[in-house]
């Protein structure tokens, strides 16, 4: 029987793999090409235990890692396992994995209870079994007042979150996401990244794709960034944006009296160029963003000025695969 989800720490009552020194998920000198393209090169990583967030844009590779993973593909070159089995000549790892595709049609006439006690009996639990595995899933993911809902009328947020019930019915030690906040209102997004980040804290090993920064940064700092099937980085995120810090970053402040603000930031050390879309609009060019970003409330609020809005419109994927590849496309 599947342990509480809803309590932190929980230990999976599971057969151990043949190898339990090995990495959950490790790839080595791993490639998928279609004739001359090529949708991964060359990787090789190894995962195990907490959230790990797959960052890259559309096309860079991070369904082809995923669909590797799950068996849909055999790699051109090198050798994928999983728990330190090799799932072409073993499939048995399978059982211990929950997939949840970036596209995937469900049985809209189906209750979610339906769904997911299904994919339960298919995991070979008895009726009564899988109707309640699939109501503690439904309740860990935030739907047990919906379980005898028909699919049909749920929300995109409400359908992913299924979709993850469905993942984790057989209570695996691997949970692979792809793209699961896509389409999702900002309060399934929140109930979603709550439930990857329980999940982390039990110490399931969970992958989840985005092309998105500020939602893997809201989940997880270990990260894999893909660029054209090319893995350029792997490891914490907060040490990948101290070196970011070190190159040009754009601030805006959007408030009453842009040329006013403008004054009083300019003596800022840490400013080297300043301009003004509008008169309500400014525009600060630093070379030591998290300095500046640490200071400016201070700066404005000691200084009375009137800023309805911060952000930084380069802090973003496209800003950080430009920096670790040398602004090559």
């Amino acid at each position: 029987m599947m342990p509480d989800l809803s309590q932190q720490g929980a230990s999976p009552q599971i057969a151990p793999p043949s190898n339990p020194q090995a990495p959950v998920v490790y790839f080595q000198g791993v490639s998928k090409t279609y004739g001359r393209i090529h949708a991964l090169s060359n990787i090789t990583l190894g995962l195990s235990g907490g959230v790990t967030g797959i960052l890259g844009m559309n096309g860079a590779g991070k369904s082809t890692l995923f669909k590797l993973l799950m068996g849909k593909l055999r790699p051109s070159s090198g050798e994928v396992k999983l728990f330190g089995v090799n799932p072409w000549k073993n499939p048995a790892p399978y059982a211990r994995v929950g997939f949840v595709p970036e596209h995937e049609k469900m049985h809209d006439w189906m209750t979610a209870l339906d769904f997911v006690s299904t994919f339960a009996r298919l995991h070979g639990m008895t009726r009564d079994e899988a109707k309640e595995e699939a109501l503690r899933v439904l309740d860990f993911v935030g739907l047990a007042e919906v379980a005898n809902k028909e699919i049909g009328r749920f929300s995109k947020g409400m359908r992913q979150r299924t979709k993850i019930a469905h993942a984790l019915v057989n209570d695996p030690d691997l949970i692979i996401l792809d793209e699961p906040l896509q389409g999702c209102d900002p309060l399934a997004r929140t109930t979603i990244m709550n439930v990857i980040r329980e999940l982390g804290k039990m110490g399931r090993t969970v992958l989840v794709s985005s092309h998105i920064l500020s939602e893997i940064e809201r989940i997880t700092e270990q990260i894999i960034i893909l660029h054209h099937g090319k893995l350029v980085a792997l490891g914490n995120l907060h040490a990948i944006r101290e070196r970011l810090d070190q190159i040009p970053h754009t601030i805006r402040l959007v408030g009453t009296d842009a040329r006013a603000l403008a004054k009083d930031i300019l003596t800022h050390p840490a400013v080297y160029g300043l301009s003004f879309p509008n008169e309500n609009e400014l525009l600060i060019q630093t070379y030591h963003f998290g300095e500046l970003h640490a200071e400016l409330p201070g700066l404005i609020v000691n200084n009375g000025h009137d800023v309805s809005e911060i952000d930084n419109p380069d802090d973003d994927l496209e800003s950080l695969l430009n920096y670790l590849t040398g602004g090559s496309s």
